[in-house]
């Protein structure tokens, strides 16, 4: 387990390098990274990166010098372009060719985009540090954004374009935003929330195409034929695996790098980050999460089962994510989606306030909060982690 390569060079992959350096692993470490950048973070370039409160210095993970310090082979700015599994080696898009005893997985995802919007102008999708900064060049008050989606991310990137002054309007293609997600309640706690901050939501839109004028972005034009005008436009549709180069591998599908209980894809192999689905043994289900924590964690883990192959242990964590959007932060434990009930505990919008737990057949398998206190919620992850009957997780409730 001399000579271990990281693919991927965000959250996931940093985490790995550096617990294999904690564990006192000695051997070589190459960290590849499509982007030509040290690894940063990439919440804040919806909320603090596109309002212009930070400058993109803050979004690094970690100080140049320390990522320097842990010895590593850095290879960015080339991503990875093919996988010999069977001669373990990692080609990259220079031709370079990379030989390994062991590989991680960390190459995340992109976002989705619609069809026939490459080169118009005005037209952004959000997922990287370049993909902001265009995109925040271009707020300034009074001008039009439409945001093509109405999941977390487009839902703070209209909170943040709404406290620039800028005229937002939400299409969502279902009946309420992040209702399949998260729930009709909670859909329509959301749709409160921005509708008084003044942006505009359409549901049931459904796009047919977008307008432009000699090649710069006009508006967005529904199925119905309602012409929506836009300065800009955010496709905020969902993201697609990073997982091209590892074709003909057989370690990839269409929704990611499969992996068990370990995060082990193949022998010596393993996942990490957005990229990863794998079993995870708390709710009996496989599940690909495209959080932060999810990742930073994932690593930890990772990096503890490559040094210790005879004693590793599964990853069975509570996932959780969070939002922020105008004063409000929403919090959730758990595993939301595909849920059978989704039971409103609280919710008053006029103080900001909701707690919605969810159940999956017979047993608690999330919570969603805003304006929750920090105990409460803990209380409720407990529950969730120690696979609490829903019954008795609703005792709980009234007995609190």
């Amino acid at each position: 387990m001399h000579r271990i390569i990281v693919v991927g060079a965000s959250v996931g992959g940093l985490s790995v390098a550096e617990a294999l350096r904690r564990a006192g692993h000695e051997g070589t470490i190459t960290l590849v990274g499509d982007e030509p950048r040290m690894p940063y973070d990439r919440p804040p370039l919806s909320k603090q990166l596109l309002s212009g409160q930070w400058t993109p210095s803050r979004l690094a993970l970690r100080p140049e010098a320390d990522i320097r310090a842990l010895g590593l082979d850095l290879r960015l700015g080339v991503p990875a372009s093919a996988l010999d599994l069977a001669r373990q080696v990692v080609t990259l898009a220079d031709d370079t060719r990379v030989p390994f005893d062991a590989l991680v997985v960390a190459t995340g995802v992109r976002a989705r985009q619609l069809p026939g919007t490459e080169g118009v102008t005005g037209v952004h999708t959000l997922r990287s540090l370049p993909d902001a900064l265009a995109l925040r060049d271009r707020l300034r008050p009074g001008r039009r954004l439409v945001i093509v989606g109405a999941g977390f991310v487009g839902a703070e990137v209209a909170a943040t374009a709404c406290g620039l002054g800028v005229r937002v309007t939400l299409l969502e293609s279902g009946p309420l935003p992040l209702a399949l997600a998260v729930g009709e309640e909670a859909g329509r706690f959301l749709t409160s929330l921005h509708q008084q901050h003044g942006v505009h939501i359409h549901t049931h839109a459904t796009v047919a195409e977008i307008v432009h004028t000699d090649g710069t972005v006009a508006g967005v034009r529904l199925a119905d034929g309602t012409l929506v005008p836009a300065d800009d436009v955010l496709v905020a549709i969902g993201s697609t695996p990073n997982t091209e180069w590892l074709a003909g591998s057989g370690l990839a599908d269409r929704d990611g790098v499969g992996c068990d209980q370990y995060c082990a894809a193949a022998d010596g192999v393993y996942g990490v980050g957005d990229v990863a689905r794998w079993h995870n043994p708390l709710f009996g289900t496989a599940m690909r999460v495209e959080h932060r924590t999810n990742a930073a964690e994932q690593g930890l883990a990772v990096a503890r089962n490559l040094l210790a192959p005879g004693a590793r242990r599964p990853f069975a964590p509570v996932p959780y994510f969070w939002s922020d959007q105008y004063d409000t932060r929403f919090q959730a434990y758990g595993c939301l989606r595909d849920h059978d009930e989704a039971l409103v505990l609280d919710a008053a919008s006029a103080d900001r306030r909701l707690l919605v737990a969810y159940r999956k057949d017979d047993r608690l398998v999330g919570v969603l909060a805003a304006g929750t206190s920090p105990k409460i919620l803990r209380a409720w992850r407990a529950l969730v982690a120690a696979r609490t009957p829903w019954a008795a997780a609703l005792n709980h409730s009234t007995a609190a």
